[in-house]
């Protein structure tokens, strides 16, 4: 490749580690003090990662140089699980489990507006929408809201009458809806503008931890405690191809930025990369490209992968 492609992926030891497409460890791990990372967010160029802790702060770190820029962002109370960057790559967004969400400017690592009291519970998820103009949270209480870029509540949506947890949320791509995945294993389709079910997408057996939508909006993806991943056609709802399995649990998936492939990680300490289309043409030799992202971690400490952030252009092969 011309461009290269690496893989980030953060534990709850409190490291980040790189690696390149095949596999490849880039360089040392970048340490943090502040507990175990629990959410991650690549700025839209690929030179710079947010990462929020266990400790309530969150640490903007250059990409190319592995190195911490500035103090910690400090302001939540609470560990930081969730975070999402604004599409001019000037505003951040974080949900905490002090249950508010709060907007950073990245040039300074300081808040730009009030914090949000965003309901009750932890925060689980916060996206902004793809034009901007927009951002949806979810949380504990099962409720998912859509607040203004300004911080004005605009929508409130009850998610499901089952188990109440609403972990993961996705933007359509032309912001008109959002897709949610939950504890009662769904993932659903509401209609951004007044929150009206479009429709549901059943299929896992547990919880729907992370989503992800395809470069041209045309397939979704889930990724579930069930220990699989499951490709859905938006123009059908129906699922395509045979689901991709884990060892365990899964948390996160992340979607490169040229739409090709799929990183996903979880329990079983593994971060796998796997070919989109191949997935959904069922070539099955092609669809998991590595396992090799292995962290290979002393016995006493408890590692998750929490999140994943593909990025370009900092490698060359």
């Amino acid at each position: 490749m011309g461009a290269g492609c690496s893989v980030l992926g953060g534990s709850d030891d409190g490291s980040i580690h790189r690696w390149t497409k095949d596999g490849k460890v880039i360089g040392q791990p970048w340490l943090t003090d502040g507990g175990g990372v629990m959410s991650m967010a690549l700025s839209p160029d690929g030179t710079m990662v947010v990462i929020g802790s266990v400790d309530g702060r969150m640490r903007l770190w250059n990409i190319k140089e592995g190195i911490l820029v500035g103090d910690p962002w400090e302001g939540h109370d609470d560990t930081v699980r969730c975070i999402d960057w604004h599409p001019n790559a000037q505003e951040v967004a974080s949900g905490s489990q002090d249950s508010t969400i709060r907007r950073w400017n990245p040039n300074t690592g300081r808040q730009i507006a009030r914090a949000i009291e965003a309901g009750q519970g932890w925060l689980y998820s916060v996206k902004y929408s793809p034009q901007g103009d927009k951002f949806a949270s979810s949380a504990s209480d099962g409720m998912i809201r859509v607040w203004s870029k300004g911080g004005e509540l605009l929508v409130e949506i009850k998610a499901n009458d089952g188990l109440p947890w609403v972990e993961s949320l996705c933007w359509n791509k032309d912001g008109s809806s959002i897709f949610s995945g939950s504890g009662d294993r769904t993932t659903r389709n509401w209609r951004s503008i007044d929150g009206e079910e479009l429709f549901v997408l059943r299929g896992h057996t547990d919880t729907v931890k992370s989503l992800c939508l395809s470069l041209d909006g045309c397939h979704l993806i889930s990724a579930s405690e069930d220990c699989s991943i499951r490709i859905w056609d938006l123009k059908t709802n129906k699922p395509v191809g045979e689901p991709l399995l884990h060892d365990d649990d899964l948390f996160a998936l992340s979607m490169s930025p040229d739409g090709q492939y799929i990183a996903s990680g979880g329990i079983d300490n593994k971060i796998y990369l796997w070919n989109l289309e191949s997935a959904i043409k069922q070539r099955d030799s092609q669809v998991c490209l590595h396992v090799y992202l292995t962290f290979v971690i002393p016995s006493n400490i408890s590692f998750r992968v929490y999140m994943m952030a593909m990025q370009h252009h900092l490698m060359r092969s």
